[in-house]
């Protein structure tokens, strides 16, 4: 499966401490040579403070670098401790009821940045309280970014799921920040679609799911996908495909019609990005090759074991892949021999009459179908589209596309006013939140994590 493994592409876009997971689940599942994977993980670790794992790997990959772990350990320690001393001022505060009360109360975060001096001679921030009363936005998006990374890594995933929805909003809504430039957007959202990912595959599977879909398949997120990921189409087809029967949340768009616009996805990035999971859908919506798409998700669940993100689905993603094949058979066929269907699905004759009662029973097709048991065939009845549905139907996707249009129309005049308000507002640079946490919040939070 080393051919279709996405880790090198998925490590650029993320934090250091973010990637270390996914080595290890390389390093357990054997992908590649031990040695190799031993000295990736140690050239991704050997900048931070973890010296006792630093020096472990080190060790694992025979590196030939003469290194003192002992000074580093030294020198990591009496960091931890300055950085301690210096949040000891501002923790007095926190645990204070009557000064957190106070800093609330306050409406102009300027006034409480003093009353934090007067009062309480604090100078320091602290990352998950430096929002309350921060005044710069940059700043703020920096301390999102590194926020989320911690929740990500203490598995705190419905705080992690609020960090995602906070940074979507700061970098679709950038308000006069560091954001309004296209490029520094673009590579913002690259980021949040590749650190989401930890969100939204850990999070209860339809709330992870549907969360996912919706996000990406939103017009600048997709955008986004199609400009400078296109290889997350891996994760959007199979959250489409595995809460394919998951029940939809009111006001959401139904699971169908995520398939049909993935489909058309596939086939016009497949130039750039293909693999088993996305071929599979080409093969079943688009090419309507049933023996090609069951021999390509042999192949396909093989690829969803090995992913990191999708290895703990594996089983849902082969049930409702079936799903959808029964679906389109029963769909292009009016007679269908049970016997060759369960064929098709790797079931026996017993399972596959199972299987389609309760695919009938379960998938609102809209058709009739009765059972000759003598014959062992399946007859299916259509009733045919009135104009009206015909209608309905062609129309459907008007409305996604007008919002398309009136989204691409209102980023393009946000960014042309912008531009505009930049060159009036000269040196006004905050932090580097849109570059993925590597600002003074996203640093910080590296800093607590690794010690």
């Amino acid at each position: 499966m080393a051919e279709y493994d996405l880790t090198q592409k998925l490590i650029p876009h993320l934090d250091r401490h973010l990637a270390i997971p996914l080595l290890n689940h390389l390093s357990d599942i054997e992908t590649f040579p031990a040695e190799e994977l031993a000295q990736a993980q140690y050239d991704l670790v050997k900048g931070t403070n973890m010296i006792d794992y630093v020096r472990q790997l080190h060790e694992q990959a025979k590196s030939g670098e003469s290194t003192d772990f002992a000074k580093l350990k030294e020198e990591a320690t009496a960091k931890y401790q300055q950085l301690n001393e210096k949040a000891q001022p501002v923790m007095k505060v926190i645990e204070d009821p009557e000064a957190v009360a106070k800093l609330r109360s306050g409406v102009d975060k300027d006034k409480n940045l003093e009353l934090l001096r007067s009062e309480y001679n604090v100078t320091a921030n602290l990352l998950y309280h430096f929002m309350i009363f921060s005044p710069s936005i940059d700043l703020n998006l920096s301390a999102h970014w590194g926020k989320l990374a911690s929740n990500i890594l203490s598995g705190d995933w419905e705080a992690a799921l609020t960090e995602v929805k906070d940074l979507r909003d700061a970098i679709d809504n950038p308000h006069g920040t560091s954001m309004v430039k296209p490029l520094a957007q673009l590579q913002a959202r690259t980021w949040l679609l590749h650190w989401s990912l930890f969100v939204f595959f850990n999070l209860g599977e339809g709330q992870g799911h549907q969360g996912l879909l919706d996000m990406f398949l939103s017009p600048a997120y997709l955008n986004t996908i199609q400009t400078s990921c296109p290889h997350l189409l891996r994760y959007l087809v199979a959250a489409a495909v595995i809460s394919r029967r998951a029940p939809k949340p009111a006001g959401t768009r139904g699971n169908r019609d995520h398939i049909k616009e993935l489909t058309k996805i596939v086939q016009m990035e497949e130039y750039q990005y293909s693999d088993p999971i996305t071929g599979f859908l080409k093969d079943l919506f688009a090419d309507f090759d049933l023996d090609q798409a069951q021999q390509r998700l042999s192949v396909a669940e093989n690829v969803v074991k090995s992913d990191f993100f999708l290895s703990g689905f594996a089983d849902e993603f082969v049930e409702n892949a079936r799903w959808l094949i029964s679906e389109v058979y029963c769909r292009i066929h009016r007679r269908i021999d049970i016997g060759q269907l369960s064929k098709t699905l790797n079931l026996s004759n017993e399972e596959g009459e199972k299987w389609i009662v309760n695919l009938i029973r379960d998938s609102r097709m809209g058709v009739e179908a009765k059972i000759d048991l003598k014959e062992n065939m399946l007859h299916i009845t259509r009733p045919h589209a009135t104009p009206t549905a015909t209608l309905i139907e062609t129309t459907r996707g008007l409305a996604f596309r007008s919002q398309a249009i009136q989204f691409a129309m209102q980023s393009s005049a946000g960014d042309s006013r912008g531009e505009r308000g930049e060159r009036g507002e000269r040196g006004e640079r905050g932090g580097r939140g849109g570059r993925g946490g590597r600002g003074r919040g996203g640093a910080l939070a590296r800093e607590e994590v690794a010690a």
